[in-house]
């Protein structure tokens, strides 16, 4: 074959392989990127993007966001280890489920990030069994609540060498890696945003069967909100405290949790963090049901930032759990820093977002 009938983005993968084999590219280094590649080679940018694309599939480099490509460190057991296909794997979760803007963002990213990489992504239910594909080139991204799973299973896994990251739950101490939402953050931001325009009289809303059985997101949430109080010298306050109970999150709960707190108290709170959009949108429905104006005679803030919650009237001022950095964060651990010493724990916690929208508004003294 002439060198004339070898497409550019072909030579361009060539001569990067070369390279590497020679030990004229660093492997802690990025490499050009596209537009970079482009001027080296004389070429337009859609055939150095090919290049690049064609090298990662074939295994020779791999793609972080935001820093670059590099090069893939060689292994001895490399046909082996390669992983070409990542699984979100859930057990208690339904396809409803996945339209909640929390997994949603997750896993478009989580697919972005799989295609960046030339790794294939799926969704995996695991049974009540808990079973994994038996897929040597897999990796996995576990969604496993505590209180359903034996964790003698996950040590299984762990102890057979099975790549695996888990998201929204975590368990430290078998050092296996995870990805979380800083909920204690949330609740926090929430409740400083509120304390900031004048309400010294915040109320909070949460799920669960009392005060002292709450689950793990929602009792870092109240956290945040209690240390939020603190911050500004204003003693917690058990009446400004609603819990309801529901196994998942609705607009009653919101509706009737507003009114416990605006009926039941002598002093009815100015401000309500609500700790889901759901319920929200349920306090909003009582406020105005109640003949009260939103912010004008009561603040309120959701959490969850769901895409319905821009359109209501007014919109809603909420907590965006950020979660497409957690999928983002969950498939580069998986792909390129998953430890070698099991003693060595990998973890992100990923901070959310305050959007302020019209909910909220400061206290007319």
């Amino acid at each position: 074959m002439s060198v004339k009938s070898i497409p550019m983005y072909q030579f361009i993968i060539d001569d990067i392989k070369a390279k590497i084999k020679n030990g004229e590219l660093e492997l802690d280094q990025p490499l050009p990127n596209q537009i970079e590649l482009a001027k080296m080679y004389n070429t337009s940018e859609i055939t150095s993007r090919r290049a690049l694309t064609e090298l990662v599939k074939e295994g020779y480099i791999y793609r972080i966001r935001g820093k670059g490509s590099f090069i893939k460190e060689e292994d001895s057991n490399e046909k082996n280890s390669t992983i070409r296909t990542v699984y979100f794997v859930y057990n208690d979760l339904s396809v409803d489920a996945f339209n909640h803007r929390y997994w949603s963002d997750m896993l478009e990213m989580m697919k972005e990030v799989c295609d960046e990489n030339g790794v294939n992504f799926y969704l995996w239910a695991s049974g009540e069994v808990y079973t994994l594909p038996d897929d040597p080139h897999g990796a996995f991204v576990l969604v496993i609540p505590p209180l359903l799973f034996d964790q003698r299973k996950l040590e299984v896994w762990r102890d057979e060498g099975k790549r695996i990251v888990t998201v929204q739950f975590y368990y430290p101490h078998l050092s296996i890696p995870y990805v979380i939402a800083d909920n204690l953050t949330g609740g926090y931001l929430a409740t400083q945003h509120l304390l900031s325009l004048g309400h010294k009289r915040t109320g909070i809303i949460l799920t669960g069967k009392s005060l002292l059985d709450l689950n793990q997101e929602f009792s870092l949430r109240l956290q945040g909100y209690r240390l939020a109080l603190q911050q500004h010298h204003i003693p917690f306050d058990p009446e400004l405290v609603c819990v309801m109970e529901g196994s998942k999150e609705n607009m009653d709960m919101g509706y009737e949790g507003f009114k416990q707190l605006h009926n039941h108290t002598d002093n009815p709170p100015t401000a309500i963090f609500v700790t889901s959009d759901l319920k929200a949108m349920g306090a909003l429905k009582a406020a105005q049901d109640m003949g009260l104006k939103v912010p004008e005679d009561i603040s309120l803030v959701g959490y969850d930032d769901l895409r319905i919650s821009s359109f209501t009237y007014p919109h809603l001022t909420t907590i965006n759990q950020n979660t497409t950095q957690i999928g983002r964060r969950a498939i580069e651990i998986l792909l390129h820093e998953l430890p070698k010493n099991r003693t060595h724990l990998v973890k992100d916690e990923i901070v959310p977002k305050l959007i302020i929208r019209g909910t909220t508004s400061a206290l007319d003294k």
